[in-house]
């Protein structure tokens, strides 16, 4: 029997979930194949990948002749066939909850607030990626193999373009404060999860699994490394906050050193739990090798 297939890609949020539960339920290199999907060249618009996932999104898995194309599906296949080398506490209905559109982490890489904002992103690789993305849509949509995709490329040529006229400073005024506006309710939501929601959410200690990381933690895990790498200024300098616990995570009590360093930059108390759980994931081998080039 062919061992299964992870479609994967480095920067991407959520095919970081199964590379972390690849890691914590210890497979080898030689249980699961990986394929790279370059989503920043728009590789997961060809044709070929549509007929595996025909949403175009990683991470996907192939495995006993079925594809598993959610982030959910993927991870699930993986702590379920892992049950004999280590067993974690299952996901729950957090995984839900944490993939809900309201609290999506993608978005916040493209979004803009100002004018500011816009034009710095404009002129880096937020307009790269999407100007790739539109010309990957609009190559294969052209073609004889896409025909069978063609409701899938008219949406998602719309929906790229709208956001890369707004880029292109093509846009209406309208257009483009509502793009404003959409941008910062969007951030308004995160942070208030951040400070207000996760607190109550989490445990006093260790992870939403227990004393390791369970299936939940593996999703929640690469929601926060996103946020964290893509918070700026406007963010109550969320970035800041999570990147200096990470930094303190090497030696003494790190979760109140955090807290003390940051509260300056968030203007409030820092939330202990988010500080204890930051800390307890960045101290692990799995974070290290996942995020060893950096947040994404």
């Amino acid at each position: 029997m062919s061992k299964p297939i992870l479609y994967t890609f480095g920067p991407s949020v959520w095919a970081a979930v199964p590379e972390l539960a690849l890691i914590e339920l210890e497979y080898t290199q030689d249980d699961v194949e990986k394929k790279v999907v370059n989503l920043a060249e728009g590789e997961n618009f060809a044709p070929a990948f549509l007929k595996i996932n025909p949403q175009g999104t990683l991470p996907t898995l192939e495995a006993g002749g079925k594809a598993y194309t959610s982030t959910a599906e993927v991870t699930s296949y993986l702590v379920v066939r892992a049950s004999n080398r280590v067993v974690v506490a299952p996901g729950t209905g957090f995984i839900r909850k944490i993939h809900e559109k309201q609290y999506d982490p993608n978005f916040p890489k493209l979004s803009a607030r100002h004018e500011d904002e816009l034009r710095s992103k404009a002129s880096g690789f937020s307009m790269m990626f999407l100007q790739n993305r539109q010309n990957a849509l609009e190559k294969h949509s052209g073609t004889f193999q896409g025909a069978n995709h063609r409701e899938f490329y008219d949406a998602k040529i719309a929906e790229n373009g709208r956001i890369l006229s707004i880029y292109q400073a093509k846009a209406p005024e309208n257009v483009k404060d509502s793009f404003f506006e959409c941008s910062r309710t969007h951030w308004n939501t995160l942070k208030a999860f951040i400070l207000e929601e996760l607190p109550d959410i989490l445990p006093e200690s260790g992870f939403l699994g227990g004393d390791k990381p369970g299936e939940d933690d593996f999703h929640l895990a690469a929601w926060l490394a996103r946020i964290a790498s893509v918070a700026g200024e406007d963010d109550f300098h969320l970035a800041a906050w999570l990147a200096r616990i990470a930094s303190v995570a090497g030696g003494g009590d790190s979760s109140k050193d955090g807290a003390r360093a940051i509260e300056k930059e968030l203007g409030k108390p820092t939330p202990e739990k988010v500080v204890s759980y930051w800390t307890a994931w960045s101290g692990r081998k799995s974070w290290q090798e996942v995020y060893v080039n950096g947040l994404h």
